[in-house]
């Protein structure tokens, strides 16, 4: 067999493995070790397994991983997910349909400190929904809000999705995160206005009944009121505080990623503690789950370096790259083709996993269309986040339906929820892909 052939055998049966339920981390590792052995032989697969743990783990640049999580995890902790839900439910209390309105840009903010989708799913289900349920929203609507805000997580910088994009593209981390800024305010932008049309155009679709919809032109707020407000913006404090720590010496030159990530854990886990809301056991959770989700992530990575490998070694991406050139294609008709098979597997494999099996492969093509790696990046991160609210995977629905725990709210309710959210999507992907400055102005700028 040719090294191409080798390298179409071993995609196939990568796929075919994982569809099986085999862990994608171990499948990429197994096949790419035996497609070596196969091209080469079993001394050279043993070094490169070698080669590729030491190359992918050594660096400086990976110890962001543990330190976001870890500070993701502190902020759950710390109950900054219901304090922020609490100041964006009273800023939009005079709008029709201000609880959803209020729990994107509760997310929204949520995610700037977190970047963990599922995270944002869990907390603003618990958070968010009785509170839409109690003023009259229809359970669908009270969990697709949440299902499809949540994944504001992945894009609003620190994203654990952009950090995975900038190693495999070889791309700054820092520059990613300055990158996903514009994009995540538009889809945030984006969820409110759906939100809004669907109070005017389709109440039924969002309230049960006429009760609870709001009155844009209510009176003014009473003293009372204010001074309500007033106690609520204090909770916001801490959280724009963290932010302007982490994301303002970020995003100034002043910290590395890997600093950023160090400073904004303590600074989270300062915000712990001075809310009191960490014990001892919570704290020896937090560092355990730190380590299962850092660990798996690293293992992931290391997977993909080996994989990455393979693929260069059997020479499939290039013939790929030349089998599209001799087919004419637009850089265009690359994209849309590109953007739909990653859409599509998001229906049945994860996030991660898409980004670790396509991008070794596509990445040599969109650098011979000459695309900007950092715009290719924001709109990967976009299609994947799609797949995380489409069936039958869709992690964030089935992470709100187990953070629920209401048997009366069907995962299929869920989905339905979810479908305005996945069309404004769509519509931001469509604009990110013809304007690529809105990705990359501010990454070039800074």
């Amino acid at each position: 067999m040719s090294g191409i052939e080798i390298g179409i055998v071993a995609v196939v049966m990568m796929l075919a493995l994982i569809y099986f339920g085999m862990h994608i981390s171990i499948a990429l590792m197994l096949v790419s070790f035996l497609a070596i052995s196969t091209l080469r032989n079993p001394e050279l697969a043993t070094r490169m397994v070698a080669a590729a743990a030491n190359d992918s783990l050594s660096s400086y640049l990976y110890g962001v991983v543990p330190l976001f999580v870890l500070m993701g995890l502190l902020v759950v902790i710390s109950g900054v997910g219901r304090d922020t839900f609490d100041v964006f439910q009273w800023l939009t209390r005079r709008i029709r349909g201000g609880l959803g309105v209020a729990t994107v840009g509760a997310n929204g903010i949520f995610a700037s400190i977190t970047g963990i989708s599922v995270a944002s799913a869990a907390v603003f289900t618990k958070v968010a929904v009785p509170e839409m349920r109690r003023h009259g929203y229809t359970p669908k609507f009270s969990v697709g809000v949440v299902a499809g805000s949540s994944v504001l997580g992945m894009l609003i910088p620190p994203s654990l999705l952009m950090i995975v994009y900038g190693v495999l593209a070889e791309q700054s981390v820092g520059r990613m995160f300055i990158a996903g800024i514009i994009p995540g305010i538009l889809l945030a932008a984006t969820f409110c206005i759906t939100i809004l049309l669907l109070a005017y155009l389709r109440p039924g679709f969002m309230m049960q009944g006429a009760a609870g919809m709001g009155d844009v032109a209510a009176p003014a707020p009473t003293a009372g009121e204010a001074e309500s407000g007033m106690a609520l913006a204090l909770k916001l404090v801490p959280i724009l505080a963290l932010m302007a720590l982490v994301l303002g010496g970020l995003y100034s030159g002043f910290f590395t990623p890997t600093e950023a990530g160090g400073v904004g854990a303590c600074g989270a886990l300062l915000l712990a503690l001075l809310k009191r809301r960490l014990s001892p056991a919570k704290f020896y959770q937090v560092l355990g789950e730190t380590g299962h989700v850092a660990v798996s992530i690293l293992f992931l990575i290391l997977a993909a370096s080996l994989y990455s490998r393979m693929l260069a070694l059997t020479g499939l991406p290039m013939a790929i790259a030349q089998w599209v050139t001799a087919m004419e294609l637009t850089a265009y008709h690359f994209l849309f083709l590109y953007l739909l098979v990653v859409i599509l597997m998001g229906c049945i494999i994860d996030s991660v996993s898409i980004m670790l099996i396509v991008l070794p492969i596509v990445l040599p093509i969109a650098q011979f269309f000459g695309m900007d790696l950092i715009w290719f990046g924001v709109i990967t991160v976009v299609a994947v986040e799609i797949g995380l609210i489409t069936p039958p995977f869709g992690i964030s629905v089935y992470t709100v339906k187990a953070a629920l725990n209401d048997r009366s709210v069907p995962v299929k309710e869920i989905f339905k929820g979810v479908v305005p959210f996945f069309v404004a999507m769509l519509v931001v992907l469509f604009i990110l892909t013809l304007f690529p400055v809105l990705s990359t102005h501010l990454a070039y700028r800074y």
